[in-house]
C-alpha cells in the first residue's frame, strides 16, 4: 500500500483533484482556479498516483515580490494547495509532492525562495514543512475564512 508515483497534472485529473480538495481541505477553489495554475505553471502542478488512482496533489504558482528569506525582491514559489487522501497520509506522499514541486519551481521557474501559508492548528503539516527546512516568518491574523490564523512559512531556494 506504500508505492505511489508523482507526475505532472494533466487535464483529465481535474475532477479527482477537485474532489480531493473538497473532501480534505476547508479552502476550496473553483474549477477555473485549478485550470489557471495548470496553464501558467504546469511543471509545478503535480499529482500523486497509487494503483491508477489520484491520492494527492500540489498546486503552485510563481510570484515576484519582496523576499521573506533574504533582502530584496525576487521570484517566489508559492505553494497554494496540497492535499493527500486520509488513508495515504504519513506514507511520504505529502513530502514527496513538496520535494518534487520545489525542484520544479527551482529548475523550470528559477525561484529564489518558496513560501506557503498553513493553519496554526495544523501540526502535522507544520512538522512536515519544518522538516523540509521551512521556517515561520510571520503570523497572518484571521487568514482563513473561519477566522483561524496562518503561519507564513518560507525557505530559500538552493
Amino acid at each position: 500500500m506504500g508505492s505511489f508515483t508523482i507526475r505532472e497534472f494533466v487535464p483529465k485529473d481535474l475532477d479527482d483533484v477537485i474532489r480531493i480538495n473538497k473532501e480534505n481541505l476547508p479552502e476550496n477553489y473553483p474549477q477555473f482556479f485549478f485550470k489557471l495554475h495548470y496553464e501558467n505553471f504546469p511543471k509545478a502542478f503535480l499529482v500523486a498516483e497509487h494503483e491508477d488512482r489520484i491520492i494527492g496533489y500540489i498546486m503552485c504558482r510563481v510570484e515576484t515580490g519582496k523576499l521573506y528569506t533574504m533582502p530584496g525582491v525576487g521570484r517566489q514559489g508559492h505553494i497554494i494547495s496540497i492535499a493527500v487522501v486520509p488513508e495515504m497520509r504519513r506514507k511520504g506522499v505529502g513530502q514527496s509532492l513538496m520535494i518534487n514541486a520545489m525542484k520544479a519551481l527551482y529548475e523550470f521557474y528559477e525561484v529564489n525562495e518558496y513560501y506557503l501559508e498553513v493553519r496554526v492548528s495544523n501540526i502535522p503539516a507544520i512538522n512536515l514543512y519544518t522538516k523540509l527546512g521551512f521556517k515561520p516568518v510571520k503570523t497572518i491574523k484571521g487568514y482563513y475564512l473561519d477566522g483561524e490564523d496562518a503561519y507564513l512559512m518560507a525557505k530559500p531556494a538552493p
